[in-house]
């Protein structure tokens, strides 16, 4: 398969997800909790490996959506960045947060032999008073061939 212009994926800038809601259960909490080997939380606080799928979710996209938008070739074309968090207030249980998400960078790279799309995606989690809770920022490759 051809690389995908890089017109269209400098265009995903500005890119926005629908939004919507997403309230982290106990049961998921406890199941999170539980995998990451830590003791639960007090006080209804919840773990923070939830921003890996909560803001995804809340925004009203999908891991699928996200490598369609980029164009991939198949799951393994895509490289992880990183994921960096920063938290504003702690995650609780129970608690309904609006989440918004976009698309702030797209452009592509070369780095010797290597080309690929970096595509960085950004969630927002607040609460219904519109008080900041989290942010979430993902950063993806999307391996290209060399042209």
């Amino acid at each position: 398969m051809a690389n995908p212009p890089v017109e269209e994926i400098r265009a995903l800038v500005g890119h926005s997800f629908p939004g919507g809601t997403y309230t982290i259960a106990h049961w998921e909490n406890f199941l999170l909790t539980d995998c990451t080997g830590a003791e639960p939380l007090p006080d209804d606080l919840a773990h923070p490996v939830a921003l890996f799928h909560m803001p995804i979710l809340g925004a009203g996209t999908s891991i699928g959506e996200m490598f369609g938008l980029g164009q991939a070739d198949s799951g393994v074309s895509i490289g992880i960045e990183s994921y960096e968090w920063k938290f504003f207030q702690p995650l609780r249980e129970e608690q309904p947060y609006d989440i918004t998400g976009k698309i702030t960078e797209a452009d592509r790279k070369e780095e010797g032999k290597r080309t690929f799309d970096r595509i960085r995606f950004q969630f927002d989690l607040h609460e219904a008073d519109g008080s900041p809770v989290a942010r979430s920022t993902v950063t993806w490759h999307y391996n290209r061939r060399s042209e």
